[in-house]
């Protein structure tokens, strides 16, 4: 099942609507097949976007309640947010936890990139662990402050329970951060 497909031909593109974040572009495709169709997709800015989990200790993530316009409710989630331009993922995910939480990290680790919708969007972000936290805030861009929610890691099946915590990429931040700290803590009891 290695045969790689050829990827279709792109013979137009146009813009069809533009807001301050997003803009809709159709694009006309061309498949290996002879096949022609017309395709709309979430034209992105390319800098991609990062998800942090911070722990507090050992066994402590904190995690954030904020206002989602999408939903119209209050989510809980990571702290999360764009790569600024002239920005890396690890220097950006250090300036959201400091905007987001009120804390920096010394330890900033890449668990994983995530797309979103990739039929209809190029958008990737990159998760990070954060420990060895220590105070630090920074001005951030929320209308309001953050609630700021501790979670026992070892909870994290009632984190799943809640209904605020629905958010597919948080989810998938919550289960790839909890392997990885028990691949580490199986690593350290050998």
């Amino acid at each position: 099942m290695n045969d790689k497909k050829c990827l279709p031909e792109i013979t137009d593109r146009r813009t069809t609507a533009h807001s301050r974040f997003f803009a809709v572009e159709e694009i006309d495709l061309t498949f290996s097949n002879g096949e022609k169709r017309v395709y709309e997709r979430m034209k992105g800015t390319g800098r991609g976007a990062v998800m942090i989990v911070p722990m507090l200790n050992s066994s402590t993530m904190l995690l954030v309640r904020e206002y989602c316009a999408g939903s119209h409710s209050y989510e809980l989630g990571f702290p999360k947010g764009l790569i600024d331009r002239g920005e890396i993922g690890e220097q950006a995910a250090n300036r959201e936890l400091q905007e987001e939480i009120g804390y920096g990290a010394n330890s900033l680790a890449h668990i994983h990139n995530v797309a979103m919708a990739p039929a209809f969007f190029n958008a990737q972000m990159e998760i990070f662990l954060a420990t060895d936290l220590y105070p630090s805030k920074l001005e951030g861009d929320e209308p309001e402050p953050l609630e700021i929610v501790p979670w026992p890691i070892e909870n994290y099946l009632e984190l799943l329970a809640q209904p605020d915590f629905n958010e597919a990429r948080s989810v998938a931040a919550l289960m790839l951060v909890r392997d990885k700290l028990q691949r580490n803590e199986e690593g350290s009891n050998e």
